[in-house]
């Protein structure tokens, strides 16, 4: 049989050119081919329509405001506003007086403790309906105190109204009633509502605005009948603004800025004040807020610095009225704005632009670590950018794009994953027909190396080689039919590629009623035990061989065919592997004297044929096999085409344990 330096490409690489094509290239090798962008488009596409259904459902609004009460709570907090006092009443002022309410006249002094300081407004953050004597006669007086600032309460319902004390004017009278999110947070500010038959500003209103005017600022309303002062317009708050999607955005609401937890101003008791141990400077031009801070009297809310203290702590109402009061006056006289959001659209493109990061991401990124620590690296830049916002003023959505990018990003995966688990099946059957599993396997996680440029790049390794023939194929054909011997030849080709594949070996062609297989690639071996595993594998394969055409020849000759003997030769030595040809045709070369010898061994003086199979080897495949098996040393022969002579060595067959 001549053999040529040159074998023909694989059967699974011819078909995985000829049968999968383009397509299968393109997916076999990463790439931003139009084919590829379509299913990545339309992800981003679904999952952001998805995303925009659900946050209109408001199912993502919860997690929404949590990121906001996050990004509150990580703000650094500016210190006390020096515009405000807050006189508190708590626990131990209550105890000292034995009752609560606290009568009127101790209010009344309080007030007047306060009024003695030349404060610009007193607010008292507390009920006064009915008289609580002693004293009401007193604290009727105090509060005629144009500084002075009482509160009512509106409530939901004419029931629940709470009337300010008689004989105020209603301009001293603000209500302090607030504003509860869905999860019982306040972080609205509401500024104007309706009792039914006027419009009353808040109780923080009042108090800002009555410090305004000490300073001569003006205000008034736009044309969109938003409050405007010092050029500071007050944008009302939508049920859509920032995180929120489905919040009840009636009458006048803006985000309340909180400025922090618990530092809003400097306080003092009312212990204090009553004993006159207040230093004038602290009240002195100053809004002062009295107040119930005792955790017995129970007016307290949850805030959004709630989640982050142990046993949800919340705050006193008068601390929340003097957050609103803070917020309006360092939004007018320290141009420091306020909340701002983005309109719909931008949302819409916002949540759209971290969907198609997400799917970029995973589509380009080939390792699960790399893309985990970029997906992480992305959202805390996501959230870098929006924690910056927000530092700014601007409160823009965080979930969904958050959401987006990782929804978005998973899909990818797991359509990547199918699509490479598809392909995966494809090829390792077009692989699995000609050679093993384990060979399958190797080149698939291979594949992007392997077919780079279209191409198996060329490179040097140590292979094993093995070449069969027939002995009399000839004659069997000149007496047999035609399609007896296609049949009769399949069964032995059959046999020999299962052996063969059973072994890790690649079958590179057939050679009409001969075989030329290769251990060794297309994977490079690259140390001494994998190439002495080669040549061991190879002996092992060709023994099985022997075997299987002994039961061959008994199953042929019962059904009345010819048995068959054969000839192989088996070498191991270094050859040059890789593609030969261009894209219109392709080869898969082997190059090296190695080859040669192989043949020449296979046909080596043909008329010593002992046994239905002769496995001839040279000694640098002997060298390889240790001592599993039986070998019989023919001595140094030469080969045809060669001008040394070779150590020519016998395979008897496996030594027995």
């Amino acid at each position: 049989m001549n053999v040529q330096t040159k074998m023909f490409m694989p059967k699974f690489f011819k078909r995985i050119y000829h049968k999968l094509g383009e397509r299968c290239w393109q997916q076999l090798t990463p790439s931003f081919a139009f084919a590829d962008l379509q299913p990545l488009a339309i992800t981003c596409i679904a999952v952001t329509v998805t995303l925009l259904g659900v946050r209109h459902l408001g199912w993502l609004q919860p997690l929404e405001l949590n990121a906001f009460d996050l990004m509150v709570q990580l703000r650094p907090d500016p210190g006390p506003d020096p515009r405000l006092l807050i006189v508190e009443i708590t626990e131990r002022d209550i105890k000292a007086f034995k009752r609560w309410p606290l009568s009127d006249r101790v209010l009344a002094k309080a007030i007047a403790e306060i009024a003695r300081l030349e404060p610009t407004a007193i607010g008292l953050d507390i009920l006064r309906d009915i008289p609580y004597e002693p004293g009401h006669a007193e604290l009727a007086t105090q509060l005629k105190n144009p500084k002075v600032f009482p509160i009512t309460f509106i409530g939901n319902s004419p029931y629940d109204r709470v009337q300010p004390p008689p004989h105020i004017p209603d301009k001293r009278v603000g209500f302090n009633d607030v504003v509860l999110d869905p999860d019982d947070r306040v972080r609205r500010n509401l500024m104007f509502a309706s009792d039914g038959k006027t419009t009353l500003p808040s109780f923080s209103m009042r108090l800002a605005f009555a410090y305004l005017d000490s300073k001569k600022i003006d205000s008034k309303l736009t044309e969109k009948a938003e409050l405007e002062a010092n050029k500071t317009v007050f944008s009302k708050l939508r049920s859509n603004s920032g995180g929120y999607q489905n919040i009840n955005d009636e009458a006048y609401q803006v985000l309340l800025n909180y400025r922090s937890a618990e530092n809003i101003a400097k306080s003092v008791t009312l212990t204090q004040v009553l004993a006159r141990k207040v230093d004038p400077k602290l009240v002195k031009g100053k809004i002062v807020l009295i107040g119930v801070t005792a955790i017995t009297v129970n007016d307290l809310f949850s805030s959004p610095y709630s989640a982050n203290a142990g046993g949800n702590r919340r705050m006193p109402g008068v601390l929340i009225h003097a957050t609103a009061t803070s917020q309006v006056l360092s939004a007018v006289l320290d141009g420091k704005g306020l909340f701002w959001y983005w309109e719909e659209w931008q949302e819409i493109l916002w949540i759209a632009v971290w969907s198609a990061v997400g799917g970029c991401l995973a589509w380009r990124v080939e390792k699960s670590l790399n893309l985990i620590a970029l997906a992480i690296a992305t959202c805390g830049s996501l959230f870098g950018f929006t924690f910056f916002l927000f530092m700014q003023q601007g409160w823009i959505p965080l979930i969904a794009p958050a959401l987006a990018l990782l929804i978005t990003a998973g899909v990818a995966v797991i359509y990547k994953y199918e699509q490479s688990r598809q392909q995966q099946g494809i090829v390792m059957k077009l692989l699995g027909q000609q050679t093993s599993p384990a060979i399958a396997n190797a080149l698939w996680k291979e594949r992007v190396h392997l077919l780079e440029s279209g191409l198996l790049p060329g490179q040097k390794v140590t292979a094993t080689i093995i070449l069969t023939d027939l002995q009399g194929f000839s004659t069997i054909c000149e007496k047999l039919p035609p399609e007896v011997v296609m049949s009769w030849l399949n069964e032995y080709l059959s046999a020999m590629a299962q052996e063969v594949q059973a072994h890790q070996g690649v079958i590179n062609k057939f050679t009409g009623d001969g075989m030329l297989a290769v251990f060794g690639v297309p994977i490079p071996r690259t140390t001494q035990q994998e190439i002495a595993e080669d040549a061991r594998l190879a002996v092992s394969c060709a023994v099985a061989i022997s075997s299987r055409l002994r039961e061959m020849n008994q199953n042929w000759l019962a059904r009345d065919l010819p048995s068959a003997k054969m000839r192989v030769g088996i070498f191991t030595g270094p050859v040059m592997v890789g593609s030969l040809g261009g894209t219109t045709r392709l080869e898969y070369g082997v190059i090296g004297d190695s080859v040669n010898i192989a043949s020449r061994l296979e046909s080596c003086q043909k008329d010593r044929q002992e046994d239905i199979c002769r496995i001839l080897i040279a000694e640098e495949t002997f060298l390889h096999l240790g001592d599993k098996f039986e070998v019989e040393s023919w001595g140094a022969l030469p080969l045809k085409g060669r001008e040394k002579k070779v150590n020519v060595y016998r395979i008897l067959g496996k030594k027995k344990k």
